[in-house]
């Protein structure tokens, strides 16, 4: 009987650590709704410099005030109805340096070894806005893949998943072929970039969620 109270007692403390963890994962939530599919990497979202509850909707990434092509990105992120907007939606990017390299600083952890240091992290405000400030990447070298910038979604009651990447409408490398394979997780990644006064590359995509993306409720 004493082994089995000791048992019993140990299982408990077991489940407690794991449902503790999951919990800090996901900002003191649990996992309500498992959508997406598979997504190596979607999990740096948690390495934010900041808690969740702190991140504002604009950040400027490392590399905006190095040499190169200055771009604005910005949006607004809808509910599935695609109308609504969604407030609280955490988004992170991450892209190439302007060698076509995820490029470290020396001093990189977890995932910023994969991603490199240009990454940043989001949260839309009340009006499902976001805006980001970085330099338009650089496609990878001797590849036939176009610039682009990975970003994942975390929604407050769903795991992290990612959507279609930033691509821009005038690469060469966005062509018909492109077009036909992409999946337009989250709509259209494909944007159209000008310039303003400053001489600085604009662009804006708006996002919505569930949009071709898996198991969504």
């Amino acid at each position: 009987m004493k082994k089995l109270v000791i048992s019993f007692i140990s299982i408990l403390l077991i489940c407690g650590f794991s449902c503790s963890q999951d919990k800090d994962k996901t900002g003191g939530k649990e996992k309500t709704n498992h959508v997406g599919g598979p997504c190596e990497g979607c999990e740096a979202i948690f390495e934010s410099p900041l808690a969740f509850e702190n991140l504002t909707s604009t950040d400027t990434l490392p590399d905006y005030n190095e040499a190169g092509p200055k771009l604005i990105i910005s949006g607004i992120v809808y509910k599935k109805d695609g109308i609504t907007p969604a407030p609280d939606i955490v988004i992170y990017i991450y892209h190439t340096d302007q060698n076509g390299y995820y490029s470290g600083k020396g001093n990189a952890t977890g995932w910023g070894k994969r991603h490199g240091y240009i990454r940043g992290w989001m949260k839309t405000n009340e009006k499902g806005e976001y805006k980001f400030y970085t330099l338009k990447p650089a496609p990878y070298p001797n590849a036939n893949s176009p610039a682009h910038i990975h970003v994942t979604i975390k929604e407050p009651d769903k795991n992290e998943y990612y959507i279609d990447e930033y691509v821009f409408e005038d690469d060469p490398l966005v062509d018909k072929n492109y077009r036909n394979m992409a999946q337009n997780r989250g709509g259209d990644g494909i944007i159209s970039l000008n310039k303003n006064e400053d001489g600085m590359l604009i662009g804006k995509r708006d996002i919505t969620l569930g949009k071709n993306i898996p198991d969504y409720p």
